[in-house]
């Protein structure tokens, strides 16, 4: 829809200029924020939201939200403004304390947006926003596919909440929240709150979030959905083509969560449901407290990728329970979520499945190492003037959990548990710098010896691994490599290969360190002999795809499209495009992408416009 005729329906009110004073200079310095500075928000610690209701109208058609945001406000005796993070909002009226206000808006800043100024007294209580969402607000995606019903995600991690709520769109501040939302009929919303487990005739939907969250954890979804219960506090929501498959996929679920709360005490969250989105989902999994967003390329069948949920299962307590202050602490989050991830998977499936896990993620880091400049290698980012996305891979979390194995091999298992157990509960919706938590770490376990030979410094503010890194080793994929090394070598031929009775861990290490110089026929006769090109698991398909492009392996390219076409998760998505331009191939890489691009959210493609250097002409 042209957006001459959009501004024909949004009510007039939301385009009155008369309470809006465009303003010259930039954002003001942020003050210390009511725990931390955030390079990231424009938010002051003189006045802070404390909880929201949420009035929501969500309409499919247009593609908008049309929103009532009404605050609950804390204040300081000197608080003259309140100011809250906006990215392209159409702001209507504001009002304190049911009084309407004039606001200014600040100049817009890369990647910040504009910060909103709402004048306020120390008094103040409420305040009160109309807005409406632009069709192409960064953190929502409306899918639409012939055939089906309309379906829309969020995706707010790391500051893409101000684009479709004004906030407080740093991780230090915390609010409670209710909603009510309509949305068309035949559709459910869900939110990362309590949540519905059937359709309303009526399309209006109330929820409540009894528990403090930060900006990024606001979450919703729209679409024709079911629900299936696993036990009496997990589930399972999808449409009703995927339902019964995810619900068996899923069904370890309720002893991941048995098993977390034996680690580290108990969830605090009540329900924690999962939410398969469509392919285009940029991320693997988000945290979103009492429902995961999940990608469907996590179903496999056999259940051999649900370390996943293992993962997002962990961000109740690393993350949502206890939360990294900024951006530049965001290892405290992901570091330690991989730590408990693998914890949880080695007491369901045993140390010999865990170990080949972390196997993987050493392999994975030691790619990311070689790729990023050194001073993107600490553990303690400098993300200020940047995008905080920048931070978002293997450093944060595989250097972040060999950092706390390192640790646990050090003072051994036993007490890193009861640490860690005692640190979740203490700081229990909280927030952490990297710096306070090396505090609670000397004082409460590490003696100054301990610390000197686990080089905390090093660790933290130093690029690379120490030589101190605790060691992985797995038996079953050095078997894999032992035998990867006699096929290159001709010793042995595809059929003495045990294909057929690795799991994914072992065929993904096989085909992620073949060397594609060999000859086209001998990487082609995988395919030939194991359809790895029709295989379900994403993880081997990625492996595959990825050796197929640097071996010019031309003849897998049409089932590449159609994967591109289908997922839209990063991790694959951008190294796959990646890999075609570096290859040779960025035309085709163009060609795919030219099709692919509108189904991606705004994360996938910011990554993949920035590779394909996609200018204005291509996006035409």
């Amino acid at each position: 829809m042209q957006r001459a005729l959009v501004l024909l329906i949004i009510p007039l009110f939301l385009w009155s200029c008369s309470n809006q004073k465009e303003t010259t200079h930039s954002v003001p310095p942020m003050k210390s924020s009511a725990l931390s500075f955030d390079p990231h928000s424009a938010a002051q610690s003189n006045a802070i939201v404390k909880h929201l209701n949420w009035t929501a109208k969500v309409d499919t058609e247009l593609e908008m939200i049309f929103a009532t945001a009404n605050y609950t406000i804390q204040t300081k005796p000197d608080a003259e403004e309140i100011v809250l993070d906006t990215k392209n909002l159409n702001i209507g009226e504001v009002r304190v304390d049911g009084k309407k206000v004039k606001f200014t808006l600040g100049e817009n800043v890369p990647y910040l947006g504009r910060a909103l100024h709402i004048p306020i007294e120390s008094s103040s209580k409420e305040i009160e926003i109309e807005y409406v969402t632009e069709a192409n607000a960064e953190a929502l995606l409306w899918v639409k596919t012939e055939g089906q019903a309309p379906f829309m995600f969020s995706q707010s991690q790391a500051i893409l909440a101000r684009t479709w709520l004004p906030c407080q769109d740093s991780p230090s501040i915390r609010f409670t929240y209710s909603a009510d939302v309509t949305v068309p009929e035949g559709l459910i919303a869900l939110m990362s709150a309590e949540n519905p487990q059937q359709k309303s005739e009526s399309g209006k939907y109330h929820f409540e979030m009894k528990q403090p969250i930060p900006a990024y954890l606001f979450a919703l979804a729209v679409g024709d959905l079911s629900f299936k219960s696993l036990d009496e506090r997990t589930g399972v929501y999808a449409t009703s083509e995927v339902l019964d498959f995810a619900h068996a996929e899923f069904q370890d679920m309720p002893n991941m969560v048995n098993v977390a709360e034996e680690l580290y005490g108990a969830y605090a969250w009540e329900r924690y449901d999962v939410l398969v989105l469509p392919g285009a989902f940029p991320f693997g999994g988000m945290e979103n407290p009492r429902l995961t967003f999940a990608t469907p390329t996590i179903l496999a069948g056999d259940k051999s990728l649900v370390s996943l949920i293992a993962h997002e299962l962990a961000h109740s307590w690393s993350g949502n329970l206890v939360t990294n202050a900024t951006w530049n602490d965001f290892w405290l989050n992901e570091g330690f979520t991989v730590y408990f991830e693998q914890r949880i998977m080695e007491s369901l499936y045993g140390k010999s499945k865990a170990e080949m896990l972390a196997t993987l993620a050493r392999q994975d880091l030691n790619a990311t190492l070689a790729e990023l400049p050194a001073e993107d290698t600490h553990l303690k980012l400098a993300l200020e003037n940047r995008n905080p996305d920048d931070g978002m891979n293997d450093i944060a979390y595989n250097k972040g959990y060999f950092f706390l194995r390192t640790i646990e091999e050090k003072v051994g298992r036993e007490k890193f548990d009861a640490f860690l157990k005692n640190y979740f509960q203490s700081h229990a919706f909280g927030v952490m710098t990297t710096e306070g938590f090396i505090d609670i770490l000397t004082s409460e376990l590490l003696n100054t010896e301990e610390a000197e030979v686990i080089g905390l410094e090093k660790w933290i503010y130093s690029p690379g691994l120490p030589s101190n890194t605790a060691t992985v080793e797995s038996g079953e994929l050095n078997k894999v490599d032992a035998l990867r090394l006699m096929w290159e070598g001709e010793e042995i031929q595809n059929n003495d290969l045990p294909w057929n009775n690795w799991s994914y861990q072992e065929r993904y290490r096989f085909l992620s360190n073949v060397n594609f110089n060999l000859s086209l026929s001998k990487i082609q006769s995988l395919d030939a002999d194991f359809h790895i090109s029709k295989i379900g698991n994403s993880e081997v398909l990625f492996a595959w795809f990825m050796l197929s492009i640097q071996a010019k392996n031309e003849a897998v390219f049409a089932d590449l499209a159609q994967f591109l076409e289908k997922v839209g998760r990063r991790k694959f998505v951008a190294p796959l495009f990646e890999a075609l331009v570096i290859s040779g191939y960025k035309s085709v890489a163009v060609n795919i992408y030219l099709h692919t691009r509108p189904f991606y959210h705004s994360v996938t493609q910011n990554t993949v416009d920035e590779l394909l250097e996609w200018g204005i002409e291509e996006r035409k």
